[in-house]
């Protein structure tokens, strides 16, 4: 959280020649950046509203800013939060030019936009892309109906801040707007024909377009003993809460999984002083998606905090009290959390005829085989225009990204981009190197400073940074661009 105001009082103002192109101060108790735009002096808030990162710090375009945390992106001169994760505007401010220039007062907020004529729209699922697209239809002026029973939280804090008892329970809830209609109940059928949904009480509901945003649910491995009440999983908030209550009460866990979700908890764990075991059958975690050197950096970080790791081994069993790996170890556990991975919710389009390839195919637009169904987040398997193949892709932002891009009824071009948290060390990663081929590592993992280029043939396909913030936004935007040339002069300064 950024929290201390810097810089200069703009109520008093600035000469103008202290503004080269941006300054970070305040107004009023609010932190404020002022930024040169051609011959304009544009001033908006300086914190993003998803994890209060500092703006000024981010990328900045004529039009917008980038934060240098989770990638966010906010117009200029409006303040509107144009991509997730921040789902809130900041505030913009009316600026005095001339030999001194001086922020002189907040401006309201402005109002939402409007769209053309009513649609009935209906959203199946309450997770990240359903709890965006409904957020944006609002801000658009359209009404949409939200159907599922869960509501929508803040999932990345479940494994990591929330986790690790350093973010209150206030963060977790995201705001439905009120005008969003709730249907809390399970759909389990669709006639994409007539754009009907069945409800489990036999209900149905009809409307002119359907999102599905049915997401994923986690798997539960076939170990025998994984039935157990003191084994967990995690993906909902209870779930969260639930292994909270076990870290509270009883001090040795196992972690069956060395992935991202695995890892974090692990990380989470150790906050709460919890002695931690991590078994995975990979001889290094995360190798196959970030090759062995990020793998080893990742495992060394954790060793550093006390984790403990059985690799190269599978779980014959989980027992009352521990967990027996397929080599024969018994490894004390007073409770388990496996990370198995997840697997897409499709059994709603596979029930109304929709193409299926691991995942909902859909085009640019998310538009599914069938005209006016749509499908976004962990389901969709959509094209990636930087790098011309299909991808399914499990991350949070891009599943809000594509709901508000199904809101705007635009095609949805995003760079992929999610982050991973290991203790203080944060990894950020921009693309998709589904099937690549060899990396390079530039800078020193070990020291924190570090960008990691993925390549597929010679092209470069995802780059992964530690504390390389600005390099991985102008990583983005280039990939955005489809400029691959762009791509290779920014990995390669």
């Amino acid at each position: 959280m950024q929290s201390e105001l810097t810089g200069p009082d703009l109520k008093s103002g600035i000469a103008a020649s202290e503004l080269k192109d941006k300054v970070v101060g305040h107004f009023d108790g609010e932190a404020v950046l002022l930024v040169r735009s051609g011959k304009d002096v544009l001033a908006i808030g300086a914190t993003c509203t998803h994890y209060s990162g500092p703006l000024g710090e981010g990328l900045i375009t004529d039009t917008d800013v980038r934060c240098p945390w989770h990638h966010a992106c906010f117009d200029l001169r409006t303040g509107e939060a144009l991509r997730a994760p921040a789902l809130a505007p900041v505030a913009t401010y009316d600026v005095e030019v001339g030999s001194t220039i001086r922020v002189l007062r907040k401006r309201a907020t402005a109002g939402g936009l409007k769209s053309a004529a009513p649609q009935r729209i209906a959203i199946v699922g309450a997770g990240a892309a359903g709890a965006a697209a409904a957020d944006m239809l609002h801000r658009r002026g359209v009404k949409a109906t939200l159907i599922g029973a869960e509501d929508p939280v803040d999932r990345p804090n479940l494994s990591k801040e929330y986790l690790a008892g350093n973010a209150p329970e206030e963060w977790l809830p995201l705001p439905v707007p009120e005008n969003v209609d709730r249907i809390r109940k399970r759909a389990t059928r669709l006639d994409a024909k007539t754009k009907t949904l069945t409800f489990e009480d036999g209900s149905t509901a009809s409307f002119d377009k359907i999102l599905l945003a049915t997401g994923a649910e986690p798997v539960r491995l076939p170990i025998p003993g994984a039935d157990q009440p003191h084994v967990r999983m995690l993906r909902t908030a209870a779930d969260s809460r639930a292994i909270i209550d076990a870290a509270q009460n009883r001090k040795r866990a196992v972690i069956i999984g060395a992935g991202f979700i695995g890892l974090e908890v692990a990380a989470s764990l150790r906050a709460r002083k919890v002695d931690v075991t991590v078994v995975a059958p990979e001889d290094i975690p995360l190798a196959r998606i970030m090759g062995d050197d990020v793998g080893r950096f990742v495992q060394r970080l954790h060793e550093s905090h006390g984790v403990r790791f059985f690799l190269g081994t599978g779980v014959k069993s989980i027992e009352k009290d521990a967990v027996i790996t397929a080599s024969g170890q018994r490894l004390p556990a007073e409770f388990v959390v496996m990370g198995g991975g997840v697997r897409p919710n499709v059994q709603l389009a596979e029930s109304a005829g929709l193409k299926i390839d691991n995942g909902i195919v859909v085009n640019e637009r998310l538009e599914t085989s069938a005209p006016g169904i749509y499908a976004a987040g962990d389901i969709a398997r959509f094209p990636n225009r930087y790098t011309g193949d299909s991808v399914r892709v499990e991350h949070w932002v891009v599943a809000e990204r594509q709901g508000q891009q199904f809101a705007r009824g635009e095609a949805f071009t995003h760079a992929p981009f999610f982050w991973s948290a290991h203790y203080d060390v944060i990894i950020n990663y921009v693309g998709n190197a589904t099937g690549w081929e060899k990396y390079e590592v530039h800078g020193s993992l070990d020291d924190r400073n570090a960008l990691v280029a993925y390549r597929r043939g010679n092209k470069i396909v995802a780059v992964a940074t530690i504390f390389k913030d600005l390099e991985s936004l102008e990583i983005e935007a280039a990939m955005e661009a489809n400029d691959a040339a762009a791509v290779e002069r920014i990995v390669s300064r």
